[in-house]
């Protein structure tokens, strides 16, 4: 697994000294060799081992993505885009050395279309960025995977996060994009329009394709217009498969509910340590409702009978916006409160999604086997789309504990698998989890690897991620 090895590739020195020497001299102070920068490009929150690149590139604009591509095309030399470096499946590593394209200059808002709710944007931007800009239009862009990641990396891996369940993921909400090709021309993917049946859909081939085929240099996204009312609000259950069962209830009723997160019982009790929670250990239910005054209080109500009839506590909501933050700020900051529990310890965080029938089940396993292998390893899920998330706090200098923490995310992987799930909901595939890929779908890697090949023959594009060739 790539807890041990992340894969390292045969590198053509040749070429990587030509081209860093050329683009040295091309990007100026724009191409930098420094050894810490370099590694801060090929790992960042990311457990996988460091491959740092042999240069990175600050480039400023497409025509610079375009003129890096074309040479590196020439000689052979692998590309690895990078926006923010929030991926936590080693997506920025070098495997085989090459050329890190940093895209974090490209942050431009081209265009607002306040009627047509859509907004063009370059790759380098932000997710606050963006609706920080857009505050006082009324719109907001809403797929918020807790990081401040860049939209660019976003649709690269295909990112959600806590409003998925209501709005979607990046799949939903990209109308169109422009990326530049291995052969370094430029293409548009689609127009500005809701729908279109307009030849195959390249959008949404590119959307998740973490950065193997081409580099996205231009996106055009969905805006919404921000909801009139906001209540949010929390609620204790006597175990998992209870929470989990008003989860199912609440999106089987149809009820339209913006966000709900589920933590067990080690996460709430980390949360209440790192964010001076003064709430019970236990595990809990964090939800969001949007919409009008009176319709987030009829959905807090619902939600609160479905609770009761489930075994939970008082669901306590409120549209104070102080107190919906202050929930929301340690429900983002858990990564930071898991790792409390283990100063010094590394961390690894794993994702599965499964059917939402099947959410209890696996998760209530999942537990079991947490105890069993003795591992510490917080829960934590967007439980409306049935995908939650394992923190898993261990020593790297330990054998025997990698040893155990590698035998627990395959056994959680095929756990999803079997489920008819998935061996990650959002984190993507990376360099961490081409194994399971073909273990979930089989076959269709092998049509993957032909679309790859046929646009990709070099394989320069992000190589090593996704498939290993």
């Amino acid at each position: 697994m790539a807890l041990a090895d992340a894969g390292a590739m045969v590198r053509n020195e040749n070429g990587i000294a030509t081209v860093v020497s050329i683009l040295k001299k091309r990007f100026g102070d724009n191409a930098q060799t420094g050894k810490s920068i370099r590694e801060q490009h090929g790992h960042t929150t990311s457990y996988v081992p460091n491959q740092a690149p042999d240069l990175v590139v600050f480039v400023e604009n497409t025509e610079d993505v375009q003129e890096v591509v074309r040479l590196c095309g020439e000689w052979h030399v692998p590309i690895i885009p990078f926006g923010t470096g929030t991926s936590l499946e080693g997506h920025v590593n070098a495997p085989a050395g090459g050329v890190s394209i940093d895209l974090s200059r490209m942050n431009r808002i081209l265009k607002v279309y306040n009627e047509d709710l859509n907004v063009v944007v370059e790759p380098g931007i932000t997710r606050k960025e963006l609706n920080e800009y857009l505050r006082d239009t009324g719109l907001f862009f809403p797929i918020d995977p807790g990081a401040n990641a860049s939209l660019g990396g976003m649709a690269a891996t295909r990112a959600s996060g806590t409003n998925a369940v209501r709005y979607g993921t990046m799949r939903e909400n990209v109308l169109a994009l422009k990326a530049v090709m291995p052969d370094g021309r430029l293409i548009s993917t689609a127009k500005r329009v809701k729908k279109t049946s307009a030849g195959y859909d390249l959008t949404r081939l590119l959307v998740g394709s973490e950065g193997t085929l081409g580099i996205i240099t231009e996106l055009t996204l969905k805006l919404y217009g921000i909801p009139q009312a906001i209540s949010g609000g929390i609620c204790a259950f006597p175990d998992l498969e209870s929470a989990c069962n008003a989860v199912i209830e609440t999106i089987q009723m149809g009820i339209p509910v913006a966000r709900i997160e589920l933590v067990n019982s080690l996460q709430m009790q980390a949360m209440i340590n790192y964010s001076k929670l003064d709430y019970p250990v236990a595990p809990y239910l964090f939800l969001e409702f949007h919409g009008s005054d009176a319709g987030v209080a009829e959905q807090a109500e619902l939600f609160g009978e479905i609770a009761a009839a489930n075994g939970g506590g008082t669901f306590k909501w409120t549209a104070n916006l102080e107190e919906r933050e202050k929930l929301w700020s340690a429900r983002h900051n858990s990564y930071f409160a898991c790792m409390t529990l283990a100063p010094g310890k590394q961390s690894l965080s794993t994702d599965v999604c499964v059917p939402i029938s099947r959410l209890a089940e696996c998760i209530v396993e999942t537990e079991k086997d947490i105890a069993a292998s003795g591992l510490i390893a917080p829960i934590v899920g967007h439980a409306g789309d049935g995908n939650f998330h394992v923190l898993i706090l261990f020593d790297d200098k330990n054998a025997e504990e990698i040893q155990n923490v590698e035998a627990f995310v395959e056994r959680l992987n095929l756990r999803a698998i079997a489920m008819d799930g998935t061996c990650t909901g959002e984190h993507g595939i990376g360099q961490g989890k081409i194994k399971f890929l073909r273990l979930e779908l089989g076959g269709a890697v092998d049509v993957m690897e032909s679309i790859k090949r046929a646009i990709d023959p070099g394989n320069i594009m992000n190589p090593g991620k996704i498939l290993r060739l």
